[in-house]
């Protein structure tokens, strides 16, 4: 097991760990029914923090941010010394997560994404773990929410007596939703972005070895090219620029602005 605690990159603080200890972490956490918020960042993640003060605030308040992408792996072995063998992948933690909640009898309730993804991600995760205990599952509204929705989606998930929240909304939309219903709920909630429809089925993963090699961007474009080439093509090189900087010396703060005034979309 590997905890190395939280190192800056680009100002954005990661936690250096590896898969034992983050489900460590998040169990530890739901059994005590702690407000508990992790994020799995990629480069983008970590690139929506560095380019807004308000949203590094938020990701600097959260628990646990899990190197998801092999960049930001590799950015922790480079600047930190970490010696991370390996990513935490957030469709990997979150099946890891879910194994450890069945084993341990932990309810998990699930927020985001469509009906047709929920249904048919509830029915692969019946066949994978059939002790695991569904607390309850609702699709986003893909719309911000007024403060009373806020409030009543809260009361849903403490009402359904669940141990662990899944929040799939997408970053930063789910990071902000994290962010700001972290304390209305004594549990663990993970945004795990994608991993609801990987799992699912709804979309296809890159092979393990351009996952390997850091190319999964690659594939990810190619099977959606019109909604993530800004992302790739525009964010990635100025990802490496900027690390180039810290590499060389440079530092990036990671104090972040609190945000004013909360738009929490669901």
């Amino acid at each position: 097991m590997i905890d190395r605690g939280k190192k800056s990159v680009l100002g954005v603080m990661v936690d250096a760990v590896d898969y034992d200890a983050a489900v460590d972490r998040i169990r530890s956490a739901a059994r005590e029914r702690r407000p508990y918020a992790v994020s799995a960042l990629a480069v983008h993640g970590v690139m929506t923090g560095a380019q807004s003060p308000q949203h590094k605030f938020r990701l600097n308040a959260f628990d646990l941010v899990v190197p998801d992408g092999q960049p930001v792996r590799w950015a922790l072995n480079l600047l930190h010394g970490a010696e991370l063998k390996n990513r935490v992948y957030g469709p990997e933690l979150t099946l890891r997560v879910l194994a450890m909640a069945a084993e341990n009898g932990l309810s998990v309730y699930f927020y985001g994404t469509t009906p047709a993804v929920l249904d048919a991600l509830l029915a692969s995760l019946r066949q994978r773990y059939p002790a695991l205990i569904v607390a309850g599952a609702e699709p986003s509204k893909f719309r911000t929410l007024t403060q009373a929705e806020r409030i009543a989606v809260a009361s849903r998930i403490v009402a359904s007596g669940a141990s662990i929240t899944m929040v799939g909304l997408g970053c930063p939309r789910q990071e902000v939703f994290a962010y700001e219903m972290r304390d209305l709920l004594s549990m663990p909630l993970l945004a795990v972005g994608a991993a609801f429809a990987f799992i699912a089925g709804e979309l296809p993963q890159a092979p393990p070895a351009m996952q390997r090699l850091g190319l999964e961007w690659l594939f990810r474009l190619k099977e959606e090219p019109m909604r993530l080439w800004r992302r790739y093509v525009l964010l990635n090189p100025y990802y490496l620029f900027l690390l180039a900087g810290q590499w060389i010396g440079l530092r990036y703060s990671s104090a972040g602005t609190k945000p004013s005034v909360e738009v929490l979309y669901g």
